[in-house]
């Protein structure tokens, strides 16, 4: 007997004793999120919690944003950034660096010699310090979040945040390519060597703009 008949097997013993056609939902009686917090209880929780995972935190308002953006690529020395077709072009106008498009074409090679990428996010997770993209235009190919070594991603306050994945879930759409991302990507080997970079940038640097 193959793993796929095995596995096929219990699933059919699982569902043996359930009426053909029982479509009943299933019960989601959990808690939506832990403990009762103001707003801005919530938003400084994700900024613990995204720091937590050593990413780099910002706060700003909308006018300052482009002048906050501008500081954190000449900071990083960057020249090139990789931008989204739908990214708010305002966010860029105080820098001075060349915009790479998100073009399909675009191999793994060349996405690795950009500098930096700048995105929006789909929604934010204070509790677990999660943010999550979902391929819409001001956010790009799953792709231009994970090659280039330096991320800089804008949160909406408080639009964007969430206590909770249960109230992330609702916002999201699951048909959607979702990128979920709990601080820059890192790894760890058998004895406990930590290493940046392997499966995404080593650099996440998120922006709370109100």
């Amino acid at each position: 007997m193959s793993s796929r008949e095995r596995i096929l097997g219990r699933v059919r013993r699982a569902l043996a004793d359930v009426p053909p056609g029982d479509d009943a939902p299933v019960a989601r009686d959990y808690l939506r999120e832990h403990g009762e917090r103001t707003v801005e209880e919530t938003v400084d929780l994700l900024a613990e919690n995204l720091a937590d995972y050593r990413a780099v935190v910002h706060r700003t308002d909308t006018g300052s944003l482009p002048g906050v953006v501008a500081e954190l690529l000449a900071a990083r020395g960057a020249a090139t950034v990789l931008v989204p077709p739908g990214l708010d072009t305002g966010w860029l106008a105080a820098a001075e660096v060349t915009r790479v498009p998100d073009e399909a074409g675009s191999t793994p090679r060349e996405l690795d010699r950009v500098d930096s990428v700048l995105t929006a996010c789909a929604v934010a997770i204070a509790e677990t310090g999660t943010i999550v993209l979902d391929g819409s235009p001001d956010q790009g190919r799953r792709r231009i979040s994970l090659v280039p070594d330096h991320h800089i991603c804008v949160v909406r306050v408080p639009d964007q945040v969430v206590a909770s994945v249960p109230q992330a879930l609702e916002r999201l759409d699951p048909a959607r390519p979702l990128t979920w991302i709990s601080g820059p990507s890192a790894t760890s080997d058998i004895e406990l060597d930590r290493v940046e970079g392997v499966h995404g940038p080593r650099t996440l640097e998120v922006v709370l703009v109100r």
